[in-house]
């Protein structure tokens, strides 16, 4: 096989190699980190890459690897708003709620860490002399007493009687009342009593055709002064969260 003529000039980024004996086009493509096709379209070579000894072959010069196609970013998924379980559903689902029975939900701490429904029915009734014992229509636990973000209901929802966590008779008689257990004048309220607390939120702003400005933190309503629920409470953050709930079918 005859010597193949080189250009005058070579490319910059392009090499010359001399074959030597034993040579072949798979093993110099190779070791030069080519492919064997380009490198004998570089040359000319023929079909059966026959190559002769001194033979000078141009090295092409290495094609840079193309970056690989960005694919679009995809948006980030929305947040699951939090569900409520299907037992306190049923429950809230089954009381008799009348048009216009409610007009508030107020968000209230219990001020200590540990509590039970019992408890606090018992220090309703027997202490503070409350006929319908525990004041309010749900309690959200902590961990401590109740499972972290248990939702218990008491009877002043399932029997649709006025709320005892108010001072005023009149209010009491037109907003529902929430507490979570826990003295937040001292610590936030934890991750999963906030869930629950959404999650309960959402579902009597929809049983009760209440908007989202019907939610209230206990010292926003009040006719008395009190820090309720406590000063780590996101008052702020959690009230801008809540949305329209849909309208019932």
């Amino acid at each position: 096989m005859g010597l193949i003529a080189l250009p005058a000039a070579l490319p910059a980024a392009e090499q010359t190699y001399t074959v030597k004996r034993g040579d072949t086009v798979f093993g110099i493509a190779r070791s030069c980190g080519v492919s064997s096709s380009a490198l004998a379209e570089r040359n000319g070579l023929s079909r059966n890459y026959y190559l002769s000894i001194g033979q000078k072959l141009v090295i092409p010069a290495k094609q840079p690897a193309r970056p690989a196609a960005a694919k679009p970013a995809r948006p980030p998924a929305a947040a699951a708003p939090p569900r409520i379980p299907r037992p306190i559903q049923r429950a809230i689902d089954r009381a008799s709620v009348r048009p216009g029975r409610w007009q508030y939900i107020v968000i209230h701490h219990s001020g200590v860490d540990t509590g039970t429904m019992k408890a606090m029915d018992h220090y309703h009734r027997e202490v503070r002399h409350m006929e319908n014992g525990l004041a309010y229509h749900f309690v959200i636990g902590n961990g401590s007493g109740m499972g972290d973000g248990e939702i218990g209901i008491s009877r002043r929802w399932t029997l649709q009687l006025d709320g005892g966590h108010l001072a005023s008779e009149a209010q009491d008689r037109v907003a529902l009342g929430i507490c979570l257990v826990g003295n937040f004048d001292l610590h936030k309220p934890d991750a999963r009593q906030l869930e629950s607390l959404r999650a309960l939120v959402d579902t009597l702003l929809a049983r009760c055709r209440l908007s989202p400005d019907a939610v209230k933190v206990h010292q926003q309503i009040n006719i008395v002064h009190t820090r309720c629920p406590g000063t780590n409470f996101p008052t702020a953050t959690f009230l801008n969260s809540l949305k329209p709930p849909p309208p019932r079918k």
